[in-house]
């Protein structure tokens, strides 16, 4: 598209199918560069990315507007679940759960985002994934209903 011009940062968060803890840390690097092969794939460029065991956080640059985001999450969502179980990196089925959270961020925060997708181990070390994505709902202001969240198990 000629003239058209964007920088729109997006951080997606979306959960393993029932929360398992399914992608242990031998398979996590795999995961992660497969995933952001897709976002390449798609002309998205992944600024950073951590798959926790049982979540995945995924912040990049909103570039290629012929794709939408819900669209851009059913790709990643379905190649990556198929990525993993033809790998057979796990004994049994693997899949993401329905749903996924999309906050945008200024340029100024970029850096702090960053940091805070990298640092997720540290992180869920001090609190859990319900919190945190609780959190980023109040945050951001949006309005939601506890039935229509993750299945979240404690």
């Amino acid at each position: 598209m000629a003239n058209t011009y964007t920088q729109i940062y997006i951080q997606l968060i979306f959960a393993v199918k029932f929360r398992e803890n399914k992608i242990s840390e031998e398979i996590r690097d795999d995961v992660e560069k497969y995933i952001c092969g897709i976002f390449n794939h798609k002309k998205q460029r992944v600024l950073a990315i951590y798959a926790n065991p049982d979540h995945i956080h995924i912040f990049f640059c909103y570039r290629n507007l012929q794709i939408s985001i819900p669209d851009l999450v059913k790709v990643v969502k379905v190649e990556s679940t198929n990525f993993v179980n033809e790998k057979k990196y796990l004994s049994n089925h693997f899949s993401w759960q329905e749903g996924y959270g999309a906050f945008s961020y200024s340029k100024s925060q970029k850096e702090n985002v960053i940091n805070y997708v990298l640092n997720q181990k540290e992180h869920h070390e001090k609190q859990s994934f319900k919190n945190e994505y609780i959190d980023f709902l109040k945050k951001f202001e949006i309005e939601f209903k506890n039935e229509y969240l993750f299945d979240f198990f404690e």
